[in-house]
This record gives structure tokens, sequence and C-alpha cells, in this order.
């Protein structure tokens, strides 16, 4: 065979054989800004209408056809969950007792060093796998703000470098992932790949536009006063997806239900 046939034999081989190279993570699709919101962390229920965007709990299944925002408590152990994390995961005190944030009887995780937070991020990271595979839009890291609660152990630092473990991977399933509360590391976006915000009560406290000065419209607020739904709808309500919901976030048919918007 002649050099000049071996060169086109080899050239049409690289042609016919199925390409090694990386395609890169999929992409990221955001949540449109000023649409119908419902927050259902505390039980699935069919959408109202005009919902198109709604967030879930991770154990539940995406509502068909809307933009989904997968929900996972990233920074503290579910109430009674402590033994689902190894021991050395979960924070504690001088005296080795396990810090608990008393208002919601979750055991806080341990995101000082960079060695339990890959760890802690391998357990979480699992969780968005399966958010991904349900066909989830989002994920919804919850208490990114721990460490405002806890200042004595945790600090602004160790979460946004935590949260950034959980950005990368989450964006490598093609999730956006969202910013949970914490208007104080909200410039920080860039630093920690976080796409879009839930704020909650940020129209009780006056806080949507720390928001909106990092996210611009793609802020999805709950409120759960009539008087943050009043100040939420008359400041934000031409531009952001806003949801009043009862504090249990409870679902249809249940005593405790409720939900208003603008």
């Amino acid at each position: 065979m002649t050099a000049a046939a071996v060169l086109s034999a080899t050239a049409a081989a690289c042609l016919l054989a199925p390409s090694t190279a990386s395609a890169g993570p999929p992409a990221v699709r955001l949540p449109s800004p000023h649409a119908g919101f419902d927050y259902q962390i505390g039980g699935a229920y069919t959408p109202p209408a005009g919902v198109k965007t709604v967030s879930r709990d991770r154990g539940a299944a995406p509502a068909r056809g809307l933009y989904n925002l997968c929900y996972v408590n990233a920074f503290q152990a579910q109430p009674g969950a402590e033994k689902e994390w190894d021991s050395d995961l979960l924070l504690r005190d001088a005296n080795g007792e396990v810090v608990y944030d008393g208002d919601w009887g979750e055991a806080v995780l341990d995101i000082r060093t960079a060695g339990k937070r890959k760890r802690i991020a391998a357990k979480v990271n699992g969780w968005i796998d399966s958010c991904a595979d349900k066909g989830f839009q989002a994920v919804e890291p919850d208490n990114y703000d721990t460490y405002t609660r806890f200042p004595e152990h945790l600090k602004a630092s160790q979460a946004k470098a935590f949260i950034s473990l959980l950005s990368a991977h989450a964006h490598d399933k093609g999730l956006a992932i969202a910013q949970k509360n914490t208007p104080e590391l909200a410039a920080d976006r860039k630093q920690t790949g976080l796409d879009f915000a839930v704020a909650e009560e940020c129209g009780q406290w006056d806080e949507c536009g720390k928001y909106t000065a990092a996210f611009g419209d793609r802020v999805l607020v709950v409120e759960y006063s009539a008087d943050g739904l009043r100040k939420a709808c008359a400041g934000w309500g031409e531009r952001l997806s806003i949801v009043r919901r009862d504090v249990g976030v409870s679902p249809v048919g249940s005593s405790g239900y409720l939900r208003r918007t603008c």
C-alpha cells in the first residue's frame, strides 16, 4: 500500500470511529422571571392554575411540564436522621455534644474542614444525582445560612466553600442551583456558582433588593404572613415570582394549607 493510501485509510477510520472527546456538561436552564410559583416542599400536590415553577422535596416527583426545583437539606440533617451520617460529620460543641438547630430539631453538619466538606458533599451530591435522574431542572440546597445561627462554630467562608462543591456538581448534572436565603452572601454568587435565589420573607424583612442586585429578576419569593406578602407584592410584584404559604408548607387538603399570591 502506498503512503498516500495509508493516510487515506487512516483518515477514513477516524471519521468512522466513535468520538471519545467529552461533550462537556449539559446546558443549565434557569427559571423564567416573574412566573407563577408554588412552594411544595412540605408535600406535593397538583399545582394551581397559572403556576409555571414549583419546588418539591427530593423524595417527590417533579410536576409534569413545569420548571421544578428539587429541595435538599444540605447543611443540616433532617430531624431524626443523625444516624444516617458518620458521627464525625455532625458538628459538636466544646463538650462533644451534637449542635442542633433548635427551631427545627436538626443536627448541624460539620463543614469546617476541606476533608469533611468533601465527604458531606459526596452524600448531598448523591441526592442531586437523584434529582437529575427524576427530571428536575434545578436544586435548592437549604440552610446555606446555618453559619449565621452558630457563629461560634462556623464561618461564611466555610459555607461558601461547601456550596461551591454542590454548585459544580449540579452544573455537571445539567441542573441550575439556587441560593437559599442568606442575602449577605448574594454578592458572592459568581464565586459560589449560584444561578438564582429562593428568598423566604424578603418582603417581610425588606431584603428583596439584596437578592435582585445579585440575581436580577430571577428571585423566587416565599412569604409566610399577610404583611410580608403585602410588602413583597407592593415592592416587587411586577418583577418577581411571589407566593405566600403556611409555615408548614402543607399540601392541599390538610388543615394548615394556605396559599396566596399577589
